[in-house]
């Protein structure tokens, strides 16, 4: 079986089920069949002395047009040891990351556990009380209620580039797909080397609007547990993140 040569590895709640899907009309790419595969995150998987990878290339079945094997599973950005165990796997991987303002991904995913019914608190509630329900989940990291946590990006970016060298790696931006869906496209295509794919109709993949918006508090808060994170990563990828820190609301 052929290794997978690709994977959009976060993150969560940044626009990667729209990248997936449209990825998955390109003609030369060839995605898992089901999206959110969560093979690297699984560390029952990882136990012995050997991998068993064929269970995971189970979910790929490319047609002889197909060059590229990949899939999305955007936990593996934040899950500690994903980087290297998907390095062990191979180590040409190509890796995409798109990144939302930490903020309102922090309120994006707590939204998405209510409407799940598994998170029953408030957002302040849940944001103050999240040290002590991960720490519940040590030595992993706790999949639900890690709202804040997962947004402290330049960590995961360093422990990713522990293992593939930046040429292998595409970090995006959420408000780029949302906005420019065509020219993310491009940059993309571009990175696997496989024909250019034009945007028929743009997706905007869980796009419901949220019952109430984030409450000032809760966004002065968060501003304030990120802006040193945020203005490092301004100066590890060049951006400019400014807007991630005004004050508005989700």
């Amino acid at each position: 079986m052929r290794q997978v040569d690709f994977l959009i590895a976060g993150t969560q709640k940044g626009g990667t089920t729209a990248l997936d899907l449209y990825l998955r009309a390109h003609p030369e790419l060839c995605m898992a069949s089901r999206k959110e595969v969560h093979f690297f995150d699984r560390d029952e998987l990882f136990n012995g002395d050997t991998v068993d990878y064929s269970v995971y290339h189970s979910y790929f079945s490319p047609t002889a047009a197909q060059r590229w094997l990949g899939e999305a599973t955007p936990i593996y950005l934040y899950w500690h040891s994903a980087p290297r165990r998907i390095w062990e796997y191979n180590p040409r991987m190509k890796i995409i990351v798109i990144l939302r303002n930490p903020i309102e991904r922090a309120y994006s995913h707590w939204n998405m556990e209510r409407d799940r019914a598994r998170d029953s608190l408030s957002f302040w509630e849940a944001i103050q009380r999240e040290r002590d329900r991960c720490r519940e989940a040590l030595p992993g990291q706790h999949r639900v209620y890690s709202y804040v946590d997962r947004g402290f990006y330049t960590e995961q970016l360093r422990r990713l580039w522990c293992y593939f060298p930046s040429e292998q790696t595409l970090i995006l931006r959420h408000e780029a797909l949302r906005e420019t869906p065509q020219l993310v496209l491009d940059q993309i295509c571009d990175f696997l080397g496989v024909a250019c794919l034009s945007v028929a109709t743009t997706i905007n993949a869980h796009s419901r609007p949220y019952v109430t918006t984030m409450a000032e508090r809760e966004m002065a808060y968060l501003r304030w547990i990120f802006e040193y994170d945020i203005r490092a990563l301004e100066r590890m990828l060049g951006w400019d993140c400014s807007a991630w820190l005004a004050d508005h609301w989700v």
